[in-house]
């Protein structure tokens, strides 16, 4: 039995606020925090003159997100934050005038943003309902960037469907798992994007700056790295003898870093995403799905109206509802007044627990939800 008393200790956070919004934030647990003052005191202990086993340790955090999500160490590299991801992808690819990206309504800006500066390039961008997405591909689509669990809407889609429809087509799928790896179960050959990119401080309670991407070994042999530094070089260990000229890249995923590392939020996400796996995937999945289920109930009996209740695949740990007669950045404001954190997007008061929140957590909420109501 998974003792939830136990792991709840690990965050402190929760011994003064009703917490119900990771989807924001996640909170971060101790043994996180631990880890980075170690590195901090570490530095001073011996200024700095074993870096270079910094770096060693962070081949070893590689393999532990691998482990994370079915992959390999060599698939892995680190990014501070999910736009990075992006800007590698799209920044890295040959785009050629009349080149199509899809993405759905309501995603998250970053996959607005960056497909609506290339249109000076010529390139086509759609944003398109899920009902007609699979119409939206067509022979110049060239990707697709879909977020794992929407961050205003909740909405899952079905990747294992969709990246099987896009590979029969020859379309690459861009992946951002910042909203839901941590709290869902991924197999990563399952789904096979090109790229994820994960900013890990929210479902994976990574300090800010701790993030990674994952690259696809068939993406990596033709994506041109467009962060270039000291480190793009394959030989950059050599560091006592550093080449100079022009890099000649190595083939594992690391080669998109470019430079110094942030070592802090790496150590602190490690940590993170140890704590998970010592608990189990598919023990956290199960848990947060239940409370998520639990949430849904609540917002129901208080009156709400749920895209869940319509569409299974608005089911998720996003959990959404609009109230007619109450503006939801209202609510979420008032609810705060009450040491209730939850959040509003978009007209939906957006409530998201994680595996550390319980059932006094939801009984609280509840009783302050209808206080303010």
């Amino acid at each position: 039995m998974t003792d939830w008393k136990k792991i709840r200790a690990e965050f402190p956070a929760l011994e003064n606020w009703i917490f119900l919004n990771t989807a924001t934030f996640g909170q971060l647990p101790k043994r996180a925090t631990e880890a980075v003052a170690c590195h901090f005191a570490r530095r001073d202990r011996y200024a700095c003159s074993d870096f270079m086993g910094w770096f060693e340790d962070a081949d070893s955090v590689r393999a532990t997100i691998a482990r994370l999500i079915h992959a390999a160490a060599d698939d892995i590299a680190f990014i501070p934050n999910a736009c990075t991801g992006l800007s590698l992808m799209m920044g890295g690819m040959d785009w050629k005038p009349g080149d199509r990206i899809v993405t759905l309504e309501d995603e998250f800006p970053n996959h607005y943003y960056y497909p609506g500066y290339l249109a000076a390039q010529g390139v086509e961008f759609i944003e398109t309902p899920f009902e007609r997405f699979y119409d939206a591909i067509n022979q110049r689509t060239r990707l697709v960037a879909l977020s794992m669990v929407n961050y205003s809407t909740g909405f899952r889609p079905p990747l294992e469907e969709i990246s099987g429809f896009l590979r029969e087509r020859g379309v690459m799928l861009y992946l951002d798992g910042t909203q839901g790896l941590g709290a869902l179960q991924l197999d990563i050959s399952a789904i096979r994007p090109a790229m994820l990119s994960v900013d890990g401080y929210k479902w994976l309670l990574a300090p800010t700056g701790g993030g990674f991407i994952y690259v696809d070994s068939e993406l990596r042999r033709h994506l041109r790295p467009n962060i270039i530094g000291w480190r793009s070089h394959r030989d950059w260990r050599n560091h006592e003898n550093l080449h100079h000229g022009t890099p000649e890249f190595g083939t594992e995923a690391e080669k998109y870093e470019g430079g110094m590392l942030s070592f802090g939020p790496i150590y602190g996400m490690a940590a993170s995403v140890e704590m998970m796996l010592e608990i189990g995937p598919e023990v956290i999945d199960e848990r947060v799905m239940q409370l998520a289920g639990s949430v849904r109930d609540i917002l129901r009996r208080a009156g709400g109206v749920l895209r869940a209740d319509s569409d299974s695949l608005y089911i998720s740990p996003v959990v959404t509802a609009r109230f007619e007669e109450k503006d939801a950045g209202v609510l979420a404001h008032e609810l705060k007044s009450r040491k209730v954190l939850v959040a509003a997007r978009h007209g939906n008061l957006r409530v998201s627990p994680h595996f550390y929140n319980d059932e006094t957590d939801l009984e609280r909420f509840e009783a302050a939800l209808k206080q303010v109501l």
